[in-house]
């Protein structure tokens, strides 16, 4: 166990030959300017790995180094130490023994933590070294607001009963501030950020009031008993993004910008009324730019390096597809952010606008007062752009105009709803566009969608049922002997899902000679069939099956995904399984 003395991390680093002296006297001086611990200056400066940093400490301090993506803690054990202490000494209760506490620290040099440690738990202190970053994820994981929101749902309703008020004068008020109304979502809202959900949903019915989060594309939920607080929070919601608190018999979309953890948020808000209330979604977007790059949506290198080709022509259409939900937008933001330059003219016709980005002129599609797709980009190639973005194609008139903007001499970024990068060239012959000017314009299609990582907690082998063995050996007659498939069994970290997390799945299909040739001739088959036979097309049940051999997702969910009539049933197989065993 450690001793309680103090422990200079850096000579001993500096003793063993980890670091020179030049080194620890830099980062000595950057911990001055950022307040941080030695070890994070010293791991963000280049100097060591933090494996490296981890396990010296372990040896010297003779304590365990463990890996908090493998250990199964219990949710109690760690709520022994409050989240506040646990956040400001990066500390961690993992076990709880008669004999000790095992506390897992991201600095277990600091005797500060451990007599506060030994001040909340009163009983003797194993530590163990881990990882900050994930530290803080198990933390963020464990220490939700469940039980806080229940509890300001609790007295809002008590409020309400008490007190016969006009709600909407309430919110209005200068004590606005202190309202339980306002702690209340400002509860939902931490929650959401720290749990990484995507979107809030409040839902009355007729006996409760149901607040969903969708995390990594599956909504969870929370059900409270408080059924009549629904119109108080959606009065509020309204009211701060700028609609008519008075109208609840139409639908109505804002926005509006919150800071949460530190964090500027972009909430987009709609309101539809249902049967019991008004139902309320709210999409939360991050606006601290980490996201808007292309070398973190999960594109692989090979792929990479064709879209950017591609992106960066001077002239042409490139197209995004897929479903809601499939990460499009962050696709398009990515190139846009890497065209982004003072020599561009850069406009985006958008409904409605995510991301904020600077030097861009983006335009909201308003349909009320006229100013629909097909007219905003009409204006928009009279303003001279080099680059246009259509945030989505969704008629024919649309798509003639930024098909010809491509043709004369711009580039033209935009999205489809299909289902794959084949049917997009197809669809849009449909939609009435001649064939000659699809295979003019038409330079790239990436075809994408988000699957589920699977836990790295709680990963373990995985055998096929007899039905996805007969469909894997149809898609990989070569390799399916040789192939490991891995699921979750579900853990704490997961909140018993088995997943963790989403990677992007993509196809790019490059139009060549014969593609574009079937597109003149309005020829949808050959056209499928030139793609096919393309040696660069790779299509995504292919790509999706490479992150299942590797254990990065499920077999579930790369049938989840695709669009084989075999895959289908051997997806609903899994489903009658499941549901069977529940």
């Amino acid at each position: 166990m450690l001793p309680r003395k103090k422990i200079r991390i850096g000579d001993l680093l500096v003793e063993h030959k980890i670091i020179s002296e030049n080194q620890l006297m830099t980062a000595l001086a950057d911990q001055k300017k950022s307040g941080h611990k030695l070890g994070r200056a010293l791991i963000e400066l280049g100097f060591l790995g933090e494996d490296q940093l981890l396990e010296f400490l372990s040896r010297q301090l003779q304590i365990p180094y463990i890996d908090l993506k493998h250990y199964k803690y219990r949710p109690e054990t760690v709520r022994l130490v409050p989240e506040t202490i646990a956040r400001r000494f990066r500390i961690i209760a993992l076990d709880d023994s008669q004999e000790a506490v095992l506390v897992g620290m991201a600095d277990p040099t600091d005797i500060f933590a451990y007599d506060e440690l030994a001040r909340i738990l009163k009983k003797p202190i194993r530590q163990a070294v881990v990882r900050e970053g994930e530290l803080l994820r198990t933390i963020d994981s464990v220490y939700r607001k469940t039980e806080e929101i229940s509890s300001l749902a609790e007295e809002l309703n008590e409020e309400l009963s008490e007190t016969d008020f006009n709600f909407d004068e309430l919110l209005q008020s200068s004590d606005v501030s202190e309202a339980p109304v306002v702690k209340l979502l400002q509860s939902v809202f931490e929650d959401a950020v720290q749990i990484g959900a995507s979107d809030i949903h409040i839902e009355p019915d007729e006996y409760v009031l149901r607040i969903r989060q969708r995390i990594d594309g599956v909504l969870h939920e929370q059900e409270m008993k408080e059924r009549r607080i629904a119109g108080a929070l959606v009065s509020r919601l309204k009211l701060m993004g700028g609609l008519d608190i008075s109208e609840r018999r139409l639908p109505q979309d804002g926005r509006f910008n919150i800071r949460v953890k530190d964090k500027p948020i972009d909430v987009r808000l709609s309101t539809m009324p249902i049967q019991h209330g008004e139902s309320v979604v709210m999409r939360l977007l991050d606006q601290s730019g980490g996201n808007l790059n292309l070398e973190t949506i999960g594109m692989p290198e090979r792929l990479l390096r064709r879209f950017r080709r591609n992106i960066h022509k001077p002239h042409g259409m490139v197209l995004v597809t897929g479903p809601t939900g499939s990460g499009k937008t962050t696709t398009l933001y990515g190139a846009l952010n890497e065209l982004n330059a003072p020599e561009k003219k850069i406009i985006t016709v958008e409904d409605p606008v995510e991301y904020r980005l600077a030097r861009i002129n983006q335009v909201q599609v308003n349909s009320k007062i006229g100013l629909s797709f097909a007219n905003v980009l009409r204006t928009a190639l009279r303003q001279d752009p080099d680059i246009v973005l259509v945030g989505e194609i969704r008629d024919q008139e649309t798509a003639e105009i930024a098909l010809r903007a491509s043709i004369t001499g711009h580039l033209v970024l935009s999205t489809l709803h299909t289902n794959d990068a084949v049917s997009t060239a197809i669809r849009l012959i449909d939609m009435g566009i001649p064939g000659y000017m699809v295979a003019t314009s038409l330079e790239a299609i990436v075809a994408q969608r988000l699957l589920r990582r699977i836990c790295e907690g709680c990963i373990s082998n995985y055998e096929p049922s007899v039905q996805e063995r007969a469909w894997l050996k149809k898609m990989l007659p070569e390799g399916f002997a040789q192939l490991q498939l891995r699921h979750g069994s579900g853990c704490p970290h997961c909140n018993n899902t088995g997943y963790r997390g989403r990677i992007g799945v993509f196809e790019l299909l490059e139009l060549d000679e014969p593609m574009a040739d079937a597109l003149r001739r309005n020829d949808s088959s050959a056209f499928a069939k030139a793609a096919a036979a393309s040696p660069n097309f790779r299509s995504l049940t292919r790509n999706a099956l490479d992150f299942a051999s590797d254990g990065i997702t499920t077999l579930a969910e790369v049938l989840r995904i695709s669009s084989d009539d075999e895959a289908f049933a051997a997806n609903a197989e899994i489903a009658t399984a499941t549901t069977g065993t529940d």
